[in-house]
């Protein structure tokens, strides 16, 4: 897929963000392992925080294509930073699905204004699993209180509205989800742990503890019980985007062997032929994951059905970002493995790609079952013919 005049004016002013505001600050907030909080304002003004608000709510409106290459430019540069606003576009993702008009112009104005937003749906008990969600909403009145905890929660200490997933009739399992909207900082809303993690050391990760939080009634989104089918359709617009960071990773990764290897030889002839190899193998991942992640997103926006797509451009593209990285790092040798290195950075931040918005064995769980679906009625027809 060719992408526009307009999508590259888009991707150069996002290399330009990249360059000048995530790339200088990027090493320093790794190791410090904290959210530079300035960068919501930066991501502000040069549109990253509502690049899928629709314009009527203030947003750019740009078509998931753009948001993913814009995206793959902000992986490039950090993939901490990068989830930061990847997931402040899931938070608002919810409200864009199922919200009213009232709803969206209460999540999107605060976005829109600048702050970030985030989506609660991971539990202790309920992971890639959802099924062991436990915590509960219950309707008193006019309004829900909701009880029990959540974890792995991106942006969850600095943003302004999150999207919470709660059990509203605990009785029906997952047919008893519902999705909440709720203002950060709202009583009851208690942040007792910031996570330390290997990679994306940049992003905010916490666990949240709602304890007798209180949302209003009409801040349900949809109805009581739509809750799984809007963090599924939720995620199915995550999973490209998540590709597209994985392949700026992958991109980064080849950007800085190719560095390395200029700085080395004087000529590119004394390069070994191995080594040029596994360059063009490097090369050939990346690009088809970058148009997987496009493809994937070209069905969406055409309106079609594309969980599978969405789950073959998460996989292909957070698999490419892991081989590519470790390939990296093997290539640059002892460069690659000091932690002066970028190299050893886009190894860690790579890994998590492969983890969350749903693991890579639950995509392919996805994958499969469709191909099995269509296997079954040749077999039944087959078993009708003898």
């Amino acid at each position: 897929m060719l992408i526009t005049s307009e999508q590259k004016e888009h991707q150069r002013l996002a290399r330009e963000f990249t360059e000048e505001h995530i790339i200088p600050i990027a090493a320093e907030y790794d190791r410090k392992g904290e959210f530079p909080e300035f960068i919501v304002e930066e991501g502000r003004k040069a549109g990253l925080l509502s690049m899928g608000i629709p314009k009527e709510f203030g947003g750019l409106g740009l078509d998931s294509v753009t948001q993913a290459i814009i995206l793959e430019e902000l992986g490039r540069g950090c993939a901490g930073l990068a989830t930061a606003f990847s997931v402040n576009e899931l938070g608002y993702y919810a409200p864009l699905i199922a919200g009213t008009d009232e709803q969206k112009k209460l999540y999107f104005t605060s976005v829109v204004e600048g702050s970030l937003s985030s989506f609660a749906l991971t539990e202790p008990s309920a992971g890639s699993d959802v099924r062991g969600a436990r915590t509960t909403a219950r309707k008193v009145g006019d309004e829900y209180i909701l009880n029990g905890s959540k974890c792995f929660i991106t942006n969850g200490a600095y943003a302004k509205m999150l999207t919470i997933f709660a059990l509203t009739d605990p009785s029906k399992g997952l047919k008893g989800l519902s999705a909440f909207i709720v203002k950060g900082g709202s009583p009851g809303l208690m942040i007792p742990k910031h996570e330390n993690k290997l990679g994306i050391r940049s992003s905010n990760t916490v666990e949240l503890v709602l304890q007798d939080l209180h949302v209003p009634a009409n801040q349900l989104l949809g109805k009581e019980g739509d809750g799984m089918k809007i963090a599924m359709t939720s995620l199915d617009m995550a999973r490209p985007m998540v590709g597209a960071q994985s392949v700026g990773i992958a991109q980064r990764a080849l950007d800085e062997c190719l560095k390395y290897l200029g700085e080395k030889f004087s000529d590119p002839r004394k390069i070994g032929q191995a080594t040029q190899f596994k360059l063009a193998d490097m090369r050939i991942g990346i690009e088809a994951a970058r148009q997987t992640v496009y493809h994937a997103l070209s069905v969406k926006d055409a309106g079609l059905p594309y969980s599978v797509e969405a789950a073959i451009a998460k996989t292909l593209g957070s698999d490419t970002a892991m081989r590519v990285s470790k390939d990296a790092l093997a290539l640059l040798g002892a460069y690659g493995y000091s932690d002066d290195s970028v190299v050893e950075k886009l190894v860690r931040d790579a890994k998590i790609q492969q983890l969350y918005e749903g693991t890579n064995q639950v995509q392919r769980i996805v994958i499969a079952a469709q191909m099995m679906a269509a296997i079954q009625p040749k077999v039944a027809a087959a078993k009708a013919g003898r």
